[in-house]
């Protein structure tokens, strides 16, 4: 069974709320174009990452405790900060969150009090990358000779390498196969590892100065475990992620 601290969701729900309310409130009172095209954008976006989970670390944990696959997928956020470097290409900058806790009992055994035998695993990824985005379609229009009218509606693709920080840790009780003892004992491995992402995505502007955005990021990534892992192949942080948030021209 999966458990989320509900503070990080609560504030992303309450920051794109409140960048939606400033941006209804602007397309009311705004004439609809800025004055100069603009520069730079600042965006944040969040929902659901699905891990790949490929390596045998995933499939030693599935065996052995009461996890499914889908049980290390969680929910994702991200910010991206992004500065024109060309009139359909910006150079971008981006950070994302990605965590589940998952409780969980042995598939096999059980204490001589006939309890279950219970752990917790904890599953975290945050990649921090650089690279490039890119505009196949006009980002707007000028009107005269100052004024800059966005497109409605922006498609946009890009990629980023960069490095990712993850942490796989298990704690509770766990059974020495050998001797059938039960133990508590806490198994972690954490560290950065270089990754890579590609990502495709749609802005809808809903005011001079602020977009609606929809996602879809698929990260690679694997790591070397540590020593309490030292049994098993590089950890596999790969996953896809979808997200929708809000942009903000500068």
């Amino acid at each position: 069974m999966r458990s989320y601290s509900p503070y990080g969701v609560t504030a992303f729900v309450v920051l794109i709320a409140s960048l939606a309310a400033t941006s209804v409130a602007e397309a009311q009172s705004g004439h609809g174009f800025l004055f100069g095209e603009p520069r730079a954008t600042l965006g944040v976006r969040g929902g659901f990452g699905v891990a790949s989970a490929g390596s045998d670390l995933f499939d030693f944990t599935r065996e052995e405790l009461t996890v499914g696959r889908s049980d290390f997928n969680g929910f994702s956020i991200g910010g991206d900060a992004g500065w024109m470097v060309l009139p359909r290409v910006d150079l971008l900058m981006s950070a994302g969150y990605t965590w589940t806790s998952i409780d969980s009992e042995s598939r096999r055994f059980e204490g001589e009090d006939d309890l279950p035998i219970r752990q917790n695993t904890e599953f975290k990824r945050v990649p921090v990358t650089a690279g490039l985005k890119l505009y196949p379609l006009p980002r707007g229009h000028t009107i005269g000779s100052y004024a800059w009218l966005p497109a409605r509606l922006v498609p946009y693709v890009g990629g980023t390498a960069g490095g990712m920080w993850y942490r796989f840790r298990q704690r509770g009780e766990f059974v020495d196969e050998a001797s059938l003892d039960i133990f508590e004992d806490v198994f972690n491995s954490s560290g950065w590892t270089p990754t890579a992402e590609a990502f495709g995505g749609l802005a809808v502007s809903i005011s001079p100065r602020l977009s609606v955005t929809g996602e879809g990021r698929y990260t690679w990534a694997r790591a070397e475990l540590s020593d309490s892992f030292e049994d098993f192949d590089p950890i596999d942080l790969a996953g896809f992620s979808a997200t929708v948030g809000v942009s903000v021209r500068y």
